[in-house]
This record gives C-alpha cells, sequence and structure tokens, in this order.
C-alpha cells in the first residue's frame, strides 16, 4: 500500500489536504493526523470494517477499545445514552481539550470499537487539522495513537511514518503535538468519575471541577488487579532496548549507581534524565535531557520523542529518572512505568 503525505503549511492548500483525507475515511480508509496530544490513527468509527483496518496496522489486540473522537457537543451526545452531571461538567471545562469521557453507549457504535464492553470512549480535540477533518469527514472518527502497538506513541508525523509507511491510506502532517501524552480518561458511568488514564488534563483540575475524583487501582501496576478498561493491561510506550525507572527522593544517587554498574559491565548505558542529573553522569553515556527536575510538563511533551531517539543510537539499556506525581507527573510516571515494563526502583 502506498501511503499518501500531506505537508500542512497554514495556507489555502491545506483545505485540499485535508478534504483528500476525509474522503479516505469516508470511502473506509485510514489516515493518520495530529492531535494536541499526540498522533491518532482514524478511521470511520462507524465501519466495523474500517475501524478493523486500525487494529491489522498497529497490531493491536481487539480486546483494547478505541476512542470516538467528534468535533462538536452534539455529534458526542449522539453517541451516547447519557450525561449525568459530572460528565457534563468536565466537557464544559475541558472540551475540546485532552479528555476523553467513558460513558454508556448508544446501540449504533461497532462493537470492535468498544471492545464489546457496553460504554464507549469520547472526545472533542483541541487542534485545528482534528477538528477540520472531523467535519468534513462528517463521521466520528475512531483513533487509537498512531504507533505500532507497544511503542512510543508518535509526536510528529516523522514517527508516525517510521510505523506505518505502507500499512495506512495517509498522513497528515501538522508539526509536533504540544502536550506530548495522550488525552485523560475518565470513567463517568458512576456516581464518582474514576482515572482510567492519566493524561493531559490533571487530577488537581478534574477536582476542581467536580470535586471527588478517584483513580482506577489497575494504575498502581498490580497484576492481581483486574483493569476497569480492558487496554489497560498492555505494556505500552516501549523504546526497543529494556528500560528502567528511578523514582523517589534519592533518585539521582541511584541513578547514578545502576549507570556506573551497567557501564562497568559494557553495556551501552543510555539516560533520560533532569539537567541537573545530567551534570553529574559519567563519560559515555549516551544523555537525553528532558529539563529541569520537577518541570513534568517539559517531560511530558519530550518523552515519548526522547524514547524514540533512543532506539537510533547504540544505547542497549536505558533508565529514566522519574518525577513527582503532583500535575502532569501522574501522567508522565504513568507512561515511564508502562514503557519499562514496571522495572522500577523506587528510593
Amino acid at each position: 500500500m502506498e501511503t499518501q503525505y500531506w505537508r500542512l503549511d497554514g495556507t489555502a492548500s491545506d483545505q485540499a489536504a485535508i478534504a483528500a483525507a476525509a474522503a479516505l475515511i469516508k470511502t473506509g480508509g485510514v489516515v493518520a493526523f495530529p492531535t494536541e496530544t499526540v498522533y491518532g490513527l482514524g478511521a470511520n468509527g462507524l465501519d466495523a470494517a474500517a475501524v478493523g483496518k486500525i487494529f491489522a496496522a498497529k497490531g493491536r489486540p481487539a480486546d483494547n477499545p478505541l476512542i470516538l473522537h467528534v468535533a462538536s457537543l452534539a455529534q458526542a451526545k449522539a453517541l451516547v445514552r447519557e450525561i449525568d452531571g459530572n460528565a457534563e461538567r468536565l466537557m464544559q471545562a475541558f472540551w475540546p481539550g485532552p479528555l476523553t469521557l467513558v460513558l454508556k453507549k448508544t446501540d449504533g457504535i461497532p462493537d470492535c470499537v468498544t471492545a464489546g464492553l457496553d460504554t464507549v470512549a469520547v472526545r472533542w480535540p483541541d487542534h485545528p487539522v482534528a477538528q477540520a477533518l472531523i467535519q468534513v469527514a462528517g463521521v466520528p472518527i475512531a483513533a487509537p495513537s498512531a504507533n505500532l502497538s507497544g511503542r512510543p506513541s508518535p509526536t510528529d508525523a516523522q514517527d508516525v511514518l517510521a510505523d506505518m509507511s505502507g500499512l495506512i491510506d495517509g498522513v497528515l502532517d501538522g508539526g509536533r503535538a504540544q502536550v506530548g501524552v495522550e488525552s485523560t480518561v475518565v470513567d463517568c458511568t458512576g456516581p464518582t468519575p474514576v482515572v482510567l488514564r492519566p493524561g493531559g488534563i490533571t487530577l488537581e483540575a478534574l477536582e476542581a471541577e467536580v470535586g471527588v475524583v478517584e483513580l482506577d487501582p489497575a494504575l498502581s501496576g498490580d497484576k492481581t488487579i483486574t483493569p476497569k478498561a480492558p487496554g489497560m493491561k498492555y505494556r505500552h510506550y516501549a523504546p526497543k532496548a529494556p528500560l528502567w525507572v528511578v523514582e523517589g527522593a534519592h533518585a539521582p544517587e541511584r541513578l547514578l549507581e545502576m549507570v556506573n554498574k551497567q557501564l562497568l559491565s559494557g553495556r551501552r548505558v543510555g539516560a533520560l534524565v533532569s539537567i541537573e542529573t545530567a551534570e553529574r553522569l559519567p563519560e559515555g553515556v549516551i544523555t537525553f535531557v528532558y529539563g529541569s527536575r520537577g518541570d513534568a510538563a517539559a517531560l511530558a511533551e519530550a518523552l515519548y520523542r526522547l524514547l524514540r531517539a533512543f532506539d537510533r543510537t547504540p544505547a542497549n539499556w536505558l533508565v529514566a529518572e522519574g518525577v513527582g506525581e503532583a500535575g502532569m507527573g501522574l501522567a508522565v510516571m504513568n507512561r515511564l512505568r508502562k514503557a519499562a515494563g514496571w522495572q522500577i526502583i523506587r528510593t
């Protein structure tokens, strides 16, 4: 399959590119497109055959539900049976934006979108290209991240092409995603909202709008807990080399000990660290710096890009310096722990 590519530059020619991509969506094709979080891999969310192509291209397990992307409140409301007060407040506060709500679905949504569940995940992205594509296509667009299953999500079109060229119909290149990690997913089917996946909207921001918000126990990584959403059980975001995450008050010191030990054993070590820790690393370490310690938002924006960058180096053992879980730190640590396959050193 030849993958069409459109580079968007903010001129009138963008309309033609978006129209061509929307035509592919309408006829059952799969197109990658930018959102404010990461790039999505989109198909007509009401066409089971088209949605099946997403799973095939990604190698995604069939029990991992997809998010339906919409471009208006009216379009979202047509997909769900009811919207309670909590969901209504969250929509008003954060849509369009990096928030996905899980609600009871209507009958017209294919089971392959929801993995057979009676709920559907819905989001209104805050990106002009994503919004235009949905509007011109005229259908809700089912879209996970536009990468091979398990790999770091792509935050620019070149990373999409690295995974998806020849497997999908087209790629809309709208530049780098700004948030850098996926949307926050909140289950609003019960009396208390439950975060199934932390992301671009922080827990603190959610609580400011609706009061008490719970975290799904499965976010702890405890394999004895059955995830509420099937896709939560899978390893995600992983670079090719094994990755360890060091977190806690003494993370820099413990990380340095681990790095020195691995260097002595002959491994090519890669480190994803703060600028403060980078200054202490020995020579020979392949180092990527995410910013100042405690700046979780900077790490979120750079995380997937830097994890993919390690794949272009000779590093065969990786370590990352964790951050605190306040604000965007909760989403960052969720991604890092999953990328490491829960290989975590706590200090």
